[in-house]
């Protein structure tokens, strides 16, 4: 263990990981469209497999470190290759590793790159279903900083179709198992949520594995218009020359960044509100809980509770079975602890906060989607609320509750946005 754990410091600290890149196409003409580049450690060692330099790194804790080595090899090797910026350069990053600062000797290449290059980051499937919340908060700052953003291996998670709309990936990666197996009511039920994704937000479809004409066909009929695998190309390094390229990049990515307005108003600019008591309000907000519940179609929960102390023993035993049948479940509210009932995650909210001042419950699966979002009139002469504390239970709310996807989706990531990582927790 001594040997490898010197062996593995050398690599990172001497920044030896090379990278190889294997093509993209364009399904219908096979005509290259971008490179997916793949990390490797030096030649004949024992970390030469980026699995084997991952698995280390994570059980040294130099994942975040390592990660960062790898994305400058990648960028440094397509800037001195004058990599077109018509192209797509695919990167794969560990969630992690974008909520920790580049090491100062990357940083010029980390920025140059993204700037001169069309980078892609990719996260892989696994990550929405181990750590939905880093996988948002990953993308978010991906969008920031001007990259786009996939999703990789596809298929693997059938769970995590559900984050999918709250990721809002550029491109949707295709995992070969899905391309190389028969279908089934699996892949059927995969397929179907990426169709459903694409026909929302136009995202491009990529299959992996694709390494035959009948994988090209099983990819072309489950909406791909990429591909990439041995038919196209195995890894190696970039070509010296670039033949001439059509005008513009071949992905659309989306730069736009998240909107700072909460539930309430993001839903009552769409739709009018009425008055409702407590009483109904909770009734309407079991109601979506128990969608949410729905094995036969795995969702993400999110709700806002005003003030943890309107979260009390029922509501953590309930949303604790919650967790247990859904992708992910968080809370929010003032005063509202890190883990407020069993996996669920919380997050503690200001008291001036304007999402302290609404009650909200979202629902999103895969098809399903609804909003209940609510808020007590603001009264005084400034406009101002007063503390959830400080109401009386007989006091009504506006509501509002909406079924239009969009809509419930914009909801739930102006929630979403504010969850507290574990890295980014004080």
């Amino acid at each position: 263990m001594a040997n490898l754990r010197e062996e593995f410091d050398d690599i990172v600290d001497g920044r030896r990981v090379t990278a190889v890149f294997q093509p993209v196409v364009e399904l219908a003409s096979a005509r290259v469209v971008g490179y997916e580049a793949l990390a490797r450690g030096p030649r004949g060692s024992h970390f030469e497999q980026p699995a084997t330099l991952f698995s280390f790194a994570y059980s040294v804790g130099r994942a975040a470190e390592l990660d960062w080595v790898c994305r400058a090899a990648a960028l440094g090797s397509a800037l001195a290759a004058e990599m077109p910026p018509e192209l797509a350069l695919f990167v794969n990053a560990e969630p992690s590793a974008l909520g920790t600062d580049c090491p100062p000797d990357l940083l010029d290449t980390i920025v140059v790159g993204s700037r001169r290059l069309s980078v892609v980051l990719e996260l892989t499937e696994r990550y929405l279903a181990d750590d939905p919340a880093g996988v948002l908060h990953a993308a978010f700052v991906a969008r920031a900083d001007g990259v786009g953003v996939a999703i990789d291996d596809v298929g693997a998670e059938p769970a995590s179709l559900a984050m999918m709309p709250l990721v809002r990936p550029d491109v949707i990666k295709l995992d070969l198992s899905l391309i190389q197996s028969r279908p089934d009511l699996v892949v059927a039920r995969t397929v179907n949520g990426v169709l459903a994704e694409v026909e929302r937000t136009s995202a491009t479809i990529l299959a992996e594995g694709v390494e035959s004409p009948r994988h090209a066909a099983m990819a072309f009929a489950m909406g791909a218009t990429l591909g990439q695998g041995w038919r196209y190309g195995r890894p190696g390094p970039l070509p010296r020359t670039w033949p001439p390229l059509p005008d513009g990049a071949t992905l659309s990515i989306r730069h736009g960044a998240t909107t700072p307005a909460t539930p309430f108003e993001v839903v009552t600019r769409h739709r009018s509100t009425r008055p409702a008591t407590r009483q109904l309000l909770r009734s309407l907000s079991r109601h979506l809980e128990y969608r949410a519940a729905d094995p036969a179609e795995p969702s993400v929960l999110v709700a806002s509770f005003e003030d943890a102390k309107q979260f009390g023993p029922t509501l953590i035993r309930r949303y604790a079975k919650l967790a247990a049948a859904t992708v992910m479940v968080a809370t929010f509210g003032i005063g509202m602890p890190a883990e407020p009932a069993e996996a669920v995650r919380g997050t503690s909210l200001r008291a001036d906060d304007p999402l302290a001042q609404e009650w909200v419950v979202v629902v999103v699966g895969t098809h399903f989607g609804a909003a209940l979002v609510a808020r007590q009139p603001r009264v005084g002469s400034d406009d101002a609320a007063p503390r959830p504390a400080d109401r009386g239970n007989d006091t009504p709310y506006d509501f509002a509750v909406t079924y239009d996807r969009d809509l419930v989706i914009a909801a739930a990531q102006s929630l979403v946005r504010r969850i507290d990582t574990p890295d980014r927790l004080p």
